[in-house]
């Protein structure tokens, strides 16, 4: 009976841990019937390929030129986590849509996997723009960027120097940069930042003589006592069926995870200097009141020029805006876009 009860306990801890919080509308994985998705790839200035979906609305006119928007998937995230969803949602609203697995991640090219290079990750959304803009049923002067979490600040450092993308929105936008160097709320010292530069630079020693990649953040494959609450956030979209996938040839055990020796590259990445020079693009930064990362869309929207607007979604947290449906303003990006791709 003993072991019997032990087995019962123990089965319900694990239902406990992969159980995923669905409420809200989370529709990772959303289908459309009203879209015709197909895999495409195309090469960056690098010549890597870079792997991504299109989404084409099945009444599209393609005898027309017609308007696109490129959707980019969180930091550590592939295309069908999230990027896929917003994509598609958009896509019934009339648009063409693009979303893209960046450089080293997901289905495009990159060695090692999980490297970080931002401007590399920029020049993909540029790529993009490039095999959009050469789509003979889009109108390469009518090509809108989104970014979701990292993708935020990559889409911003791409636009800065692109002007080919009219409209820039982001949605739970993390400053890769500043969240490297300074972490949440500037909580991290320059010391602690050094210690973390100085482990990552013995780790070139160890990969450039045959050692093994050691990878780094990322978030957490079991549920602790102490596991932090941002954590937890994380890990009910990465590690359950809520949003939990896994590319073919990758490793589950390093999904989400940077490579420990290249995600210090952050450190030297600056996004939001020179914002303001994209104006007079319009730009919309989409926030959740609750939401941890709310700090570097409103210092984005501080430092950007006009025309911007903040959006700040009320009882939404950072991961709720992935693929909650009832929270994302879906509307609102409609709206945003079909204003400034006219």
């Amino acid at each position: 009976m003993k072991k019997l009860i032990s087995s019962l306990v123990m089965a319900a801890s694990s239902f406990s841990v992969m159980a995923a919080d669905m409420s809200n509308g989370a529709d990772n994985f959303f289908k459309s019937d009203k879209v015709t998705v197909q895999k495409v790839t195309f090469k960056n200035q690098y010549r890597m390929n870079v792997a991504g979906n299109l989404f084409i609305p099945n009444n599209l006119d393609r005898n027309t030129k017609n308007r696109a928007i490129i959707v980019g998937h969180p930091m550590g995230a592939v295309k069908e986590q999230s990027s896929n969803l917003y994509a598609a949602k958009m896509a019934e609203q009339g648009f063409v849509t693009l979303s893209l697995d960046l450089s080293f991640w997901g289905e495009s090219d990159g060695q090692t996997r999980n490297m970080v290079a931002p401007e590399i990750y920029a020049e993909d959304f540029s790529a993009a723009v490039d095999f959009l803009g050469t789509t003979p049923f889009v109108d390469r002067n009518r090509i809108g960027v989104l970014g979701i979490c990292g993708s935020g600040s990559f889409v911003i450092s791409a636009a800065k120097i692109d002007p080919r993308m009219k409209a820039i929105a982001t949605v739970s936008m993390y400053d890769m940069g500043a969240a490297s160097r300074n972490a949440l709320n500037h909580s991290q010292t320059v010391e602690q930042r050094k210690k973390i530069i100085a482990e990552a630079a013995e780790q070139r020693y160890i990969e450039a003589t045959g050692g093994k990649t050691t990878y780094t953040g990322g978030t957490v494959h079991e549920l602790k006592d102490d596991t932090h609450p941002i954590q937890r956030e994380f890990f009910d979209f990465y590690r359950t069926p809520r949003g939990e996938f896994t590319p073919n040839g990758s490793s589950p055990e390093v999904t989400t995870h940077p490579t420990l020796s290249s995600n210090v590259k952050f450190m030297n990445f600056y996004p939001f200097n020179d914002i303001d020079t994209i104006s007079p693009r319009p730009m919309l930064f989409i926030t959740g009141d609750a939401a941890h990362s709310r700090e570097f869309s409103e210092a984005a929207y501080k430092l950007a020029g006009q025309p911007k607007e903040l959006l700040i979604v009320p009882g939404a947290g950072h991961v709720d805006l992935y693929d909650r449906v009832n929270l994302i303003p879906f509307d609102k990006l409609t709206l945003f876009f079909d204003s400034n791709l006219k």
